[in-house]
């Protein structure tokens, strides 16, 4: 083959290769360090970009957009010396390529271990109760602390989080009983207000309820003596008005004779003296005639139906007095004497005469 040919090649694939090497794309988000003769010369922006093949040396790419490191878990003594495992997230971001690479080899490394020293003091400040409950506060010192000290690399820390805190066994099983004896003591709380409210409910409706019976009993006793008060006044006025003689007195006595009789446990009841004056009375005043005035003489034909009407009241007297005998269920109690002979002093004789079976 001839030399030449081949030098012609060998010289077109050096051209080729050299130009290939002194374009540069850079993606969106991306950034690239150039070197020239050993020094920083320029960070290549994204789009197309030239350099000196040779004697420029471009660097890896640094991804520019926001990135997320997860850290193992880290064990870290609380205050009351409990030893706690803390897994923690990074968010960070690369803000100037030339210090990220300049001014530390690895700074994914170095965030690593600037949140594991950091996470420790903050912590170890704490005790365990408080660090369960103070992420927030942990999250914002960790933050602070972060962001200062990565500023100089070219690194700006977004947002630390942290995934999970996980005390020792023994505190979990304690942390769970602790847990389960405050809520046994919220439900009896919670059991025996509801009980006392429900006592004092009952309480507030009984005495309610009792002290409207009592009102309604009151008013109803009330009205009830002024009915008896009414009834008792109309009778009184009545009588009053009417004017009775003694003869219909004492037959509304003898009526009341047989009452006398029907309590059951009774073993003897008392006849009054009077009543032999009462019937006297009465019997009287049904056989005895009435004076008559003069239209009665001009209606002498009339005078048959009075004497019928006298006979009529005769035997009711007589049926009453049976009645008041009658009146014992295991046999008549006996009137006294008194009853078969009038008493010829019936004012001087105020004691009653009692008859027993």
């Amino acid at each position: 083959m001839d030399p030449l040919l081949l030098v012609g090649i060998f010289v077109i694939l050096f051209a080729v290769f050299t130009v290939l090497k002194a374009v540069r794309i850079v993606p969106q988000a991306r950034a690239r360090n150039v070197e020239r003769l050993g020094r920083y010369h320029r960070t290549l922006k994204p789009g197309l970009n030239f350099v000196i093949p040779y004697i420029d040396r471009v660097y890896p790419m640094i991804d520019l957009r926001e990135q997320v490191v997860s850290f193992r878990p880290q064990p870290v003594i609380t205050e009351d010396n409990l030893v706690v495992e803390i897994d923690t997230v990074l968010y960070f971001q690369v803000t100037d390529p030339r210090a990220a690479a300049y001014e530390i080899a690895n700074y994914i490394q170095a965030v690593e271990q600037l949140t594991v020293t950091t996470l420790r003091n903050v912590v170890g400040s704490m005790d365990l109760e408080k660090t369960l409950t103070s992420r927030d506060t942990i999250n914002s010192q960790l933050r602070g602390v972060l962001d200062e000290a990565t500023g100089k690399w070219g690194i700006r820390v977004n947002r630390v989080e942290i995934k999970a805190i996980d005390p020792p066994k023994t505190i979990k099983d304690a942390m769970e009983k602790q847990m389960r004896a405050e809520r046994d003591k919220r439900a009896a709380i919670l059991t025996a207000e509801g009980q006392r409210q429900s006592q004092i409910l009952t309480a507030e409706g009984d005495k309610q309820s009792r002290i409207l019976r009592a009102e309604g009993t009151r008013a109803a006793a009330i009205l009830e003596a002024e009915g008896q008060s009414r009834a008792i006044d109309q009778v009184f006025q009545a009588v009053h008005r009417n004017d009775p003689d003694p003869k219909l007195l004492a037959y509304q006595y003898l009526q009341v004779l047989p009452q006398l009789a029907q309590g059951q446990g009774n073993t003897f009841w008392v006849i009054p003296s009077e009543v032999t004056s009462a019937l006297t009375g009465v019997s009287k005043a049904f056989t005895e005639a009435l004076p008559r005035s003069a239209a009665t003489r001009e209606e002498a034909p009339e005078s048959s139906a009075a004497e019928e009407d006298a006979a009529r009241a005769a035997e009711a007297a007589a049926e009453a007095v049976a009645d008041a005998q009658e009146a014992e269920p295991k046999g008549p109690r006996q009137l006294t004497q008194a009853l078969k002979e009038p008493s010829p002093f019936p004012d001087l004789d105020p004691q009653p005469k009692e008859t027993e079976r």
